[in-house]
């Protein structure tokens, strides 16, 4: 076992490195696995380009390079306390879609290299199809909220990280939102070990997309089961599918949808995460059903990669008549998933901050509206507007929650 750094010369040890070597850290929750220093912004005042973007913000399609984002991101960002953050990627005891099974994950800590620590923030990521797109694995943009004076964890969610070799259970709410939940539990007292204890017990949640639904996922269930030991300050949602069967509907009565790789990995990640034992062949067709193991569950593909290879946006081109039939025994059951795990479920007991772009293509405006009019006697502070396309829209989202902070 390695011989463990008393806390204090730890923390000096983290915050005074430019570039630390790997220090490995055996420790009661959090076990550390790699140690790194990055920078928030360089010299010229530019986003450091080692932060991991949405994808899709350099494509052709949205028209937005790389020096224009990180511009973007510049003229956003407004006072940072830490030019330089600390990564810690670490693995942590959480539970296996049922919720019961013990399952170690994998996340990654971001913490500012020197300063007061104010709060821990859970964030819940958005879609990544690609392990090396998981948090664990980059500076994840939600990362940036460490250089505000804040302690992000970020995990990596079942099917990535060291549990890549898993079906990731996307949209699954509970069991997404219960390893956010475990990475928060392993590294509150890792913080206090190292001597970097928040100065408030309140956790803000953060999310976006996927995140953005897990997100309200979060906040349920800490109101319900830990309320004692993270406290909620505010909860930042945007663009979450919060209505999820609704957003099947949507696409279903369209024939169309923003992100076709939604398609297999909502079907498979319902499925997986409910057990409901359906057989994908009466859901989907064509190359897609031939590969869609392969497409999805190699995590060698990106959402854009994987888009490219379904070929078509058109639910009638890649779905079976029974998959697109809600009233069919196979949909139904589905559809009936896809209604449990909405999250429109719950009454807030703390802020909530709703973010969505009215131009959105991949998420529908509508799923925001509905929660609006879901939450209408709660606390609900809403930013709706023209800030382009899904991807561009989370850039905005991030930098909005950095300055709100």
């Amino acid at each position: 076992m390695k011989r463990l750094l008393p806390p204090i010369a730890l923390a000096l040890f983290l915050s005074a490195c430019t570039h630390p070597t790997v220090e490995l850290v055996d420790f009661e929750t959090f076990h550390v696995i790699r140690v790194k220093s990055s920078d928030v912004v360089l010299e010229d005042g530019s986003l450091n380009p080692e932060v991991q973007l949405m994808e899709d913000l350099e494509d052709s399609e949205t028209k937005v390079a790389r020096t224009d984002v990180a511009g973007i991101a510049r003229n956003m960002l407004g006072i940072i306390n830490s030019e330089k953050v600390i990564h810690i990627a670490g693995t942590f005891k959480g539970h296996d879609v049922d919720g019961i099974t013990p399952l170690t994950q994998s996340g990654k800590l971001v913490i500012p290299a020197d300063g007061p620590i104010r709060n821990l923030v859970l964030v819940s990521h958005y879609t990544v199809a690609a392990n090396y797109e998981a948090p664990s694995e980059t500076f994840p943009l939600e990362g940036i909220l460490a250089a505000k004076g804040y302690a992000v964890a970020i995990a990596d969610y079942i099917g990535y990280g060291v549990t890549r070799n898993r079906i990731h259970p996307y949209m699954h709410t509970r069991s997404t939102a219960q390893s956010v939940i475990d990475m928060g539990l392993a590294v509150k007292p890792y913080l206090e070990h190292i001597g970097r204890s928040p100065e408030s017990d309140k956790v803000i949640l953060v999310g976006y997309s996927q995140g953005g639904s897990t997100t309200l996922a979060v906040m349920n269930i800490l109101q319900e089961e830990y309320r004692d030991v993270f406290p909620v300050q505010m909860a930042y949602a945007g663009s979450g599918p919060y209505d999820l069967a609704g957003t099947f509907d949507v696409s279903m009565q369209m024939n169309e949808t923003g992100i076709p790789s939604a398609i297999p990995m909502i079907t498979q990640g319902i499925n997986e995460g409910e057990g409901l034992g359906l057989n994908m062949c009466d859901f989907f067709k064509g190359n897609l059903l031939l590969h869609y193991d392969e497409w999805i569950n190699s995590k060698q593909y990106t959402v854009k990669q994987i888009n490219k290879l379904i070929g078509s946006r058109y639910l009638s081109e890649i779905m079976t008549e029974k998959g697109r039939d809600k009233t069919s025994e196979e949909t139904a059951r589905l559809y009936k998933a896809l209604m449990k795990n909405s999250v429109l479920n719950f009454k807030p007991e703390s802020p909530v901050y709703l973010y969505h772009s009215r131009q959105d293509d991949t998420v529908p405006f509508e799923n925001s509206l509905k929660a609006v009019d879901y939450f209408k006697q709660q606390d609900i502070r809403c930013n709706f507007g023209d800030y382009g396309a899904h991807t561009m829209g989370c850039l905005r989202f991030i930098l909005t929650v950095y300055n709100d902070l």
